[in-house]
C-alpha cells in the first residue's frame, strides 16, 4: 500500500470509473443496494437502539461493497452475502476492528447531529434518533432544512476520516485509529480530485432530479414523479458507491494486470 497524490482531473476519472464498474454488473450492484436498505430498515425497527444501531454496521458493509467491486473487476460472481464479507472473511480481529470503527462512526455522527442542534434547537437530532415525522407546515416553519445543510458541512471531516478507514482495516491490517489517520491524510492530499469528483456526482444528482421532474410535469405526469425519481436516484447512488472503489485504487496506487485506461480494474488485497 502506498499513499499517493493525484491531480484534480483524476476526480473525473473516478467518476467515470464508477459508472463503468456499475455497467459491468448492474443487477448485482442494485441487488446489493436493496439488500442493504432492507437490512438497515429491519435493524432500525429494533426498539430503543434502532435509530443508531445501523450505523455500527456501516464500515463492515462498506468493505463488503468494495469486495463486490473487486470481484466484479476480476470477473467473479457477486452475491448479496458479500455485504458481510468484512465481518467473516478476514478473521475475528478484523471483525472486531470494523465494529470498533462502527462505534466511532456512531460517536462522530452523534456529534454532527448535536452540532446541528445549535441551528434548530435539536429538532433534527430528535427526528433522526427517536423517529417520527414532520408535516409540511411544521417543516416550513422550522430551521430543520438549515440544520440539514449545517449537518452536511459538519459531515465533511467525518467522511474524510471514514472514507478509506474500513478498507484499510480489512485489506491492509491497519488498526482503526491509524486507518482513520491515513484516510483523512489521503483525502486532504487529494482534495482537488475529491472536489471535482464530488461536484460531478452532485451535478448528476441535480440534473437527474430536476430533469425528470420537469419532463414529467411537462408530459402531465407529475403525480408519478416520485415513482420515477426514486429508481433513478437509486441507480445514481449505486453508481456512486461503485466509484468509491475507484477512489481507493487511485489514492493508494492499487494496480493489477487487468488495469486498462479509463477502467477501475484491480485487486484490493
Amino acid at each position: 500500500m502506498q499513499l499517493i497524490e493525484v491531480p484534480a482531473k483524476t476526480g473525473y476519472v473516478w467518476f467515470r470509473q464508477g459508472i463503468w464498474l456499475f455497467r459491468r454488473n448492474p443487477l448485482a450492484f442494485l441487488t446489493l443496494f436493496f439488500a442493504y436498505l432492507l437490512a438497515m430498515t429491519l435493524i432500525s425497527a429494533i426498539p430503543l437502539v434502532g435509530g443508531v444501531l445501523p450505523l455500527i454496521f456501516v464500515p463492515g458493509v462498506a468493505v463488503g461493497f468494495m469486495a463486490a467491486c473487486r470481484d466484479t473487476v476480476a470477473g467473479k460472481p457477486v452475491f448479496p452475502t458479500i455485504l458481510v464479507d468484512g465481518f467473516r472473511s478476514y478473521g475475528s480481529v478484523v471483525a472486531k476492528r470494523l465494529f470498533a470503527l462502527g462505534a466511532l462512526y456512531v460517536a462522530a455522527m452523534t456529534l454532527v447531529l448535536a452540532a446541528s442542534a445549535l441551528v434548530d434547537g435539536g429538532a433534527l437530532l430528535q427526528l433522526m434518533t427517536m423517529g417520527g415525522s414532520v408535516d409540511a407546515d411544521s417543516l416550513e416553519n422550522s430551521n430543520v432544512p438549515l440544520a440539514v445543510l449545517a449537518s452536511l458541512v459538519f459531515y465533511v471531516p467525518v467522511s474524510m476520516l471514514f472514507w478509506f478507514a474500513p478498507v484499510l482495516t480489512a485489506w491492509h491490517d491497519v488498526p482503526p485509529v491509524k486507518a482513520m489517520f491515513f484516510s483523512v491524510v489521503s483525502c486532504w492530499r487529494n482534495k482537488g480530485a475529491f472536489t471535482v469528483y464530488g461536484a460531478l456526482w452532485m451535478a448528476v444528482s441535480v440534473v437527474v432530479s430536476l430533469g425528470l421532474s420537469v419532463l414529467l410535469h411537462t408530459l402531465g405526469a407529475g403525480d408519478y414523479a416520485l415513482a420515477v425519481l426514486m429508481p433513478a436516484l437509486i441507480v445514481v447512488t449505486t453508481m456512486l458507491y461503485c466509484s468509491f472503489y475507484a477512489t481507493y485504487r487511485g489514492c493508494f496506487g492499487i494496480q493489477d494486470q487487468q488495469t486498462a485506461a479509463g477502467t477501475p480494474g484491480g485487486s484490493g488485497r
